[in-house]
């Protein structure tokens, strides 16, 4: 069965392995650890440089020598697994980190991923070659010399044998650092990840905040001593469970009698987190808020909750060290108190997700019998394995230091007049237009697309959503069109011929490392576009109401007779689906003849009757027959589809009042995006 942190590990965490240069040289295994634990001292010297007063939401940036065995594929090397909770900064602080250890020991390579696999691809997803797909990318992704290698297949092409997609980690480590050359992935990828960590390490000090809040002193000394202490306190706090609030009933380790004023600081993350959590004080606590509309009303309120926060992190140490977890590393749990475990409930349902139980009913022999390994495997690991219970240590660094307190209140008390200003906390309020800029910034269109401040008329939305037509989209799902992008053409060719596309939108990339698009389908673009655009632009058959026109009928039931003579010229092949075709015209046609339908659609304005033009050469009866158009049927205008679609989208815009809903979500991520429309002049004349 696998570890306990493989089985309990949650959905936020990251995992970096670090292979230093040389270890592959050396014979004997003394020589190996040797080597590794010089690396590893090295590295902790290198991040602790470029930590500084970083505080993580949950688990520090760490790592450990593992030693090549023969059951092990990877190489010597350093591994590390941080649980990064609601705070992605951590994860993208890792990364950051993880470059520059690159830069400084030369010749380190790194892998790094997260629940999701290579994110690092997901981060540059818009600037991958066409080949690149979660099946194909396992293992091709590194950090080296400070940059992104992404190791691409030999020929540039995605093998069809599945087995040679897949890569060792030992021949990529080879491949980067013989050719990191043709590893190295391309500019745009590069500038993808460099933008997600721009701004380190002075980034560290934009997202802390400071503030007073009152609390016991000695939270306050607790918090000067250690200022990382904050963060389990508040995911103590915020995380609590019933069994936690009941440590908050009493207050026994903190109690109101002898708090004080002091300056915290928390992460903008743990800020808001502590804010936005609703609390209030229970009468035997002894604690007591002052009215809402306060001025010091938020000091008094968040300093309780940091108070909670400590008090349920010392409640689940003293109930850890009642089972001996705290304090005998090999002790395990009873089986018959495995229930009441506060990690039980966490594992067995990361055990549910993961199936385990193969979708046995519960209650079963079988199930049961599974759930009994659970709880023997859960019962014997539990005590070893930091994940279960991840703030035990905290809870019990601040036990201990409780208990050596010496308390001189006087002092604090004194200090706490002189505290530095708090931070301006104004940035917790986001305007909806500032949500839109930041969603726009990090998921909008191109800026290709549209030009600032362009107003979308008929032409330019008529003219964006026959572009969006004429893009190739693949079976994977359609692809909004963008620079980059192969534009669909019947003329598109290679030097043998006329270029075929497979089913997957690619693009030409003039990078090395794209490579080419595999040839597995045999498809007719060209075709197909015609279809779509035939059926989008409602195209029928074409009828004979020219061969009738000296007919004195001109209501629908004509159609019948035009439609029998056209019938027989058609190609057999196609008669019988034409003659359906023509059939659901008809009836439709019976159908909406009573109705004003006809009246609800947008006409093309009729040109004016201007003199003709008599070409040279040609005589007048010759231009008529050039220019034979509708103008010889009474009353008749054709449908302006242009003018039709954008008058629907824009009343579609208009009924959704500001939020989300079709017209928005088409014309959005291609580029188009719509103004507030302009009141009526009815609407001001009623006003």
């Amino acid at each position: 069965m696998a570890s306990a942190l493989e089985v309990v590990q949650a959905e936020d965490f990251v995992e970096y392995y670090l292979f230093p240069q040389g270890l592959s040289d050396l014979r004997t295994k003394e020589e190996i650890n040797e080597s590794l634990r010089n690396v590893f001292s090295l590295i902790s010297c290198f991040a602790s440089d470029h930590k500084g007063q970083y505080i993580w939401h949950k688990d520090p940036f760490n790592v450990a020598p593992v030693f090549g065995e023969e059951a092990d594929p990877l190489p010597p090397h350093l591994h590390g697994t941080a649980h990064f909770g609601d705070n992605i900064e951590d994860e993208w602080f890792i990364v950051y980190l993880l470059l520059q250890l690159t830069k400084d020991i030369e010749g380190l390579v790194v892998r790094v991923i997260d629940s999701d696999g290579e994110f690092l691809l997901i981060e540059a997803a818009d600037y991958l070659p066409p080949w690149a797909d979660p099946e194909t990318c396992g293992q091709r992704v590194y950090l080296y010399q400070g940059e992104v290698h992404f190791i691409p297949f030999t020929d540039g092409k995605r093998p069809e044998n599945e087995s040679k997609q897949i890569i060792s980690v030992s021949s990529a480590i080879d491949r980067i650092r013989s050719s990191p050359q043709i590893t190295r992935a391309s500019q745009p990828i590069q500038d993808a990840i460099n933008d997600r960590i721009d701004g380190y390490p002075e980034k560290i000090k934009e997202n802390l905040h400071r503030t007073t809040i009152h609390v016991p002193a000695e939270i306050s000394v607790l918090l000067k001593d250690n200022p990382s202490l904050i963060a389990p306190a508040v995911r103590a706090f915020c995380e609590r469970d019933p069994i936690d609030k009941r440590a908050c009933r009493n207050m026994i380790h903190f109690r109101p009698e002898n708090c004080v004023m002091a300056s915290v600081v928390f992460t903008r993350c743990l800020y808001a987190m502590l804010c936005h959590e609703k609390a209030v004080p229970e009468k035997r606590s002894g604690w007591s808020l002052p009215p809402p509309n306060s001025p010091t009303f938020n000091m008094y309120n968040l300093g309780y909750k940091v108070a909670c926060g400590f008090e349920i992190l010392i409640d689940r140490a003293k109930k850890l060290g009642a089972h001996g977890g705290a304090t005998e590393s090999p002790s395990t749990l009873d089986v018959s108190d495995v229930m009441q475990d506060r990690g039980w409930n966490m594992y067995l349902n990361s055990l549910e997700k993961k199936g385990y139980f193969k979708n046995l009913l519960e209650g079963s022999k079988e199930h049961n019998a599974l759930l009994e390994k659970a709880k023997e495997f859960y019962a014997r690991n539990c005590a070893s394995s930091s994940k279960i219970m991840p703030d035990s240590s905290f809870g019990q660094e601040v036990l201990s230091k409780l208990k050596d307190f010496k308390l001189d209140l006087e002092t604090i008390k004194r200090e706490s007049q002189n505290l530095p200003k708090p931070d301006d906390d104004s940035w917790l309020d986001i305007s909806p237009e500032e949500v839109d800029l930041m969603l726009k910034n990090r998921y909008g269109p191109m800026k290709d697309k549209m030009k600032k401040g362009q107003t979308p008329n008929q032409n330019g939305l008529a003219t964006a959503l026959g572009d969006f037509l004429e893009y190739m989209s693949g079976v994977e799902g359609a692809e909004f069109p963008r620079q980059e992008s192969s534009k669909l053409s019947s003329k598109s060719s290679t030097s043998g011929g006329k270029m075929k596309k497979s089913g997957v939108a690619s693009t030409q990339g003039t990078d090395d490392n794209e490579g080419s698009v595999d040839n597995r389908l045999n498809f007719d673009p060209e075709g197909f576009s015609c279809a779509v655009q035939n059926i989008l632009d409602f195209v029928i058959p074409e009828d004979s109401w020219d061969m009738n026109s000296d007919s004195d009928d001109s209501d629908i039931g004509s159609y019948e007779d035009d439609g029998e003579m056209d019938l027989n010229e058609i190609n057999p092949s196609k008669k019988q689906t034409d003659a359906e075709l023509k059939q659901y015209m008809d009836q439709m046609d019976h159908e909406l003849a009573n109705t004003t339908l006809a009246q609800s659609f947008e006409k093309k304005v009729p040109k004016s009757k201007a003199p003709k033009v008599v070409k040279p050469g040609t005589s007048q009866d010759d231009d008529d027959d050039e220019d034979d158009t509708f103008d010889d049927v009474e009353n008749f205008q054709p449908v302006d589809i242009d003018m039709n679609a954008l008058k629907n989208i824009l009343e579609s815009y208009q009924a959704q009042l500001g939020g989300a809903g079709p017209a928005s979500n088409l014309l959005g991520p291609m580029g188009v995006h719509l103004e507030k429309l302009a009141k009526k002049p009815s609407d001001e004349n009623d006003n």
